[in-house]
């Protein structure tokens, strides 16, 4: 396989089925050599199997492609660096991370549980974490010692951490989290040659087809485009992972079908300064003030 990948190794996690599954694949046909990641845990985080990401592994050999499976749980401190020494071992290097795994426990705020908490913040936001520090690590280690860098980390965020989706609050923190590490990575790590972007995607996978059953459906005419096939997001992730993406970095795109977009970030806004500490009972009219000249955020994904 040839392509604008080629010769390139990348990690992509939760890649045994959905998003990340197309990730690896269109990774593969665009040359990389690729260590295709999942636990092979249930939609919730119950359970465990290889054989979904081997399946996965045996699709881009057929195709003459490389890959290897790792069943490291990407939250694991020891686990995610276990992880990016088996891509470094396996194919001799490491150009790029891509992290996709994730679990959902969707529930209303005011009903929501700790442990709920803790499932979704440990896999979406420290397995992203996790995965790129190690990373991270081993490509400052090589920029000090002066060999060339030219890494990627590609995080997948979501609508719902930009703009926030009732009865997902645990999720859109975690996604919000992630978009904020996005900015922070691209500008501490820009030094040793290492882009960080950030990926809003919109397609049908195990935790979008259920929420937004409507919305996800597959076309009723089988040669119409689908827009909501996850395949549609991995053009973008093949391209951010490819050398052509090197100016870029910082960045949230929002995909879905054949658009793909820029989210703009938070922005200062309207100011009063009244040069001293303010009165309580003065500020409301000023709020009020500001509020009329402040860019209102766009609605929240299922408000009324």
């Amino acid at each position: 396989m040839a392509g604008i990948c080629d010769g390139r190794v990348a990690i992509v996690t939760g890649a045994a089925r959905g998003l990340g599954r197309a990730h690896a694949l269109e990774l593969a046909r665009q040359g990389a050599a690729v260590v295709v990641n999942d636990v092979g845990a249930e939609l919730d985080g119950t359970g465990g199997s290889l054989g979904p990401a081997q399946q996965v592994v045996g699709e881009i050999e057929v195709a003459g492609g490389r890959a290897v499976v790792n069943g490291d749980d990407v939250a694991d401190w020891a686990g995610a660096e276990r992880l990016v020494h088996q891509a470094i071992e396996a194919f001799g290097g490491l150009d790029v991370v891509v992290n996709n795994a994730g679990v959902v426990r969707d529930r209303m705020f005011v009903s929501s549980e700790e442990q709920e908490w803790d499932a979704v913040l440990r896999v979406h936001l420290k397995g992203h974490v996790a995965v790129s520090r190690h990373a991270a690590a081993w490509w400052r280690d090589r920029a000090k010692a002066g060999e060339p860098v030219d890494a990627r980390i590609v995080n997948t965020s979501s609508g719902a951490g930009i703009l926030g989706s009732v009865g997902q609050s645990a999720y859109s923190a975690a996604k919000a989290g992630i978009a904020t590490l996005t900015l922070v990575q691209a500008t501490e790590l820009g030094r040793y040659g290492i882009t960080a972007n950030a990926l809003a995607p919109s397609a049908r996978t195990r935790m979008t087809e259920t929420v937004f059953a409507d919305a996800m459906a597959a076309p009723d005419v089988p040669e119409a485009f689908d827009a909501m096939a996850p395949g549609n997001v991995s053009p973008l992730v093949a391209w951010l992972a490819s050398a052509a993406s090197a100016h870029v970095t910082g960045q949230m795109f929002e995909v879905e079908g054949g658009k793909v977009s820029i989210a703009e970030g938070w922005h200062h806004g309207p100011v009063v300064d009244r040069g001293a500490r303010w009165n309580p009972v003065d500020l409301g009219p000023v709020i009020d003030e500001l509020l009329t000249k402040a860019r209102p955020a766009d609605p929240v994904y299922g408000a009324r």
